[in-house]
């Protein structure tokens, strides 16, 4: 070969490694993170760990498959302060058919640096509502939804005119929109029946990530799910209804029995953490607390009525009053759906509740009022053979002699004659003396 031949193979041989060597580069990782439910701080807790991972990582982005109701406006507003100061890219993709982004998950979604959306899902529906889901008084209301809309504006300006107007219309008139309606002004960038193909749509898109801009390589990137930890896990469930209504049931009757049988504490470190993570839960949702007070109404009705016993005229009376806590603390006018306890499941936790706490207070008020089992008044009713019946012949009461109680030889008293074998009853303790009865069997 010539030296211009040779050349020529070199050249080529270069630039063929050059392009293996730049498509493996650009290939990189994609973290994925999914979750569903409630916007909650669990949830914050979670893309701050995974967009740590993926910074410290090198990934090419961060994938986050979003399915939610919406949540609180605080934790949304860290959330997308965690997005646009990240400096890796951030995209918020909603899937499966049927799954939504609404209220705050719209907000999160617009925030993100790239999003797309399954067929059939809905984004939107973000006018903001009180602490207790209630409508808000004007005034308020007017100043919330001015300093949300403009938060929108804000990350909806690079995707056009059109894109801002829908932000504020779901903030404004709490408009929502279908995938293709979204993507028709510009609101998200694909419609993606799943990863691989919003991952390849998205390939050669622009973005600006902390004020650089990055062209995203994601259609050969690979995939990593990156889970929540139990601890993350275990926080955002707590943001459902009828488990923190279990809970509070659970934790205010173990905290009562620990109280009518001290000296353990078993009863009172469940009832200590399952009121600590019904409070962690609450504190989640938009609830109203008067149902929280007629819940602890209830609760005392309860007790009343296996110390008044009423014949369950209180029982019945509690468990009416703590299905009215329970829809009172959940189901206020206003409250989101995600917030809402369905009426079955009140009705079931209110009955078993009362069931379970009237029969555990039975139970320990028979055992408080039972005959003692232990020391020497437990031998009061027990029955055992004479061994060695009084030597003599009295001629009156009372006849003593020794018989086996309990296991136990004792020095027994009786006003009738004792034989050896005859049955005895212990009827009382005096000192170390027995006082029995001839037994009738």
């Amino acid at each position: 070969m010539t030296r211009k031949q040779i050349g020529l193979v070199l050249i080529f041989l270069l630039a063929l490694f050059s392009g293996v060597w730049v498509a493996h580069a650009q290939s990189g990782e994609v973290l994925v993170l999914e979750i569903e439910g409630p916007v909650t701080p669990a949830m914050e807790s979670y893309f701050q760990r995974g967009i740590a991972a993926g910074e410290a990582e090198g990934a090419t982005a961060v994938l986050i498959i979003l399915n939610t109701p919406g949540g609180a406006v605080d934790t949304t507003t860290d959330i997308i302060q965690l997005f646009r100061n990240a400096n890796v890219p951030i995209i918020v993709f909603i899937t499966p058919s049927g799954a939504q982004a609404a209220s705050a998950g719209s907000i999160i979604t617009i925030a993100a640096h790239a999003s797309g959306m399954s067929p059939e899902t809905v984004i939107g529906a973000a006018s903001p509502v009180g602490g207790e889901g209630e409508d808000l008084e004007e005034t308020l209301y007017r100043k919330l939804t001015e300093d949300m809309k403009a938060q929108v504006r804000g990350l909806a300006e690079r995707r056009g005119a059109g894109a801002v107007a829908l932000a504020e219309a779901m903030i404004e008139d709490a408009r929502a929109v279908h995938a293709s309606e979204a993507l028709e002004v510009g609101l998200i960038d694909a419609i993606a029946t799943d990863v691989p193909d919003l991952l390849a749509q998205l390939d050669g898109l622009p973005v600006v990530v902390n004020g650089r801009e990055i062209t995203l390589h994601t259609a050969n990137a690979a995939t990593r799910p990156f889970n929540m930890n139990t601890l993350e896990l275990i926080l955002h469930v707590l943001a459902n209804p009828l488990l923190l209504s279990i809970l509070l049931a659970i934790g205010v009757q173990a905290i009562l029995i620990e109280l009518s049988s001290p000296g353990g504490w078993v009863a009172g470190f469940i009832g200590v953490l399952s009121l600590i993570l019904a409070a962690y839960g609450l504190g989640q949702l938009p609830i109203n607390w008067l149902g929280l007070v007629l819940v602890l109404g209830a609760i005392v009705l309860f007790v009343a009525e296996v110390l008044a016993t009423n014949h369950g005229a209180l029982g019945v009376t509690g468990a009416v009053v703590m299905l009215v806590g329970l829809l009172v603390l959940f189901n206020s006018p206003g409250s989101p759906e995600f917030a809402r306890i369905s009426i079955p499941g009140a009705v079931i936790v209110s009955l078993l509740t009362a069931a379970f706490f009237v029969f555990i207070a039975t139970k320990a008020l028979q055992a408080q009022k039972g005959q003692p089992v232990t020391g020497a008044e437990g031998l009061v009713g027990m029955v055992g053979p004479v061994r060695r019946p009084s030597k003599g012949n009295a001629a009156k009461p009372p006849y003593t002699g020794m018989a086996l109680i309990n296991g136990e030889l004792w020095r027994v008293q009786c006003d009738e004659p004792l034989r050896e074998d005859d049955e005895v009853r212990v009827t009382a303790v005096h000192g170390f003396t027995l006082i029995v009865s001839k037994s009738a069997s």
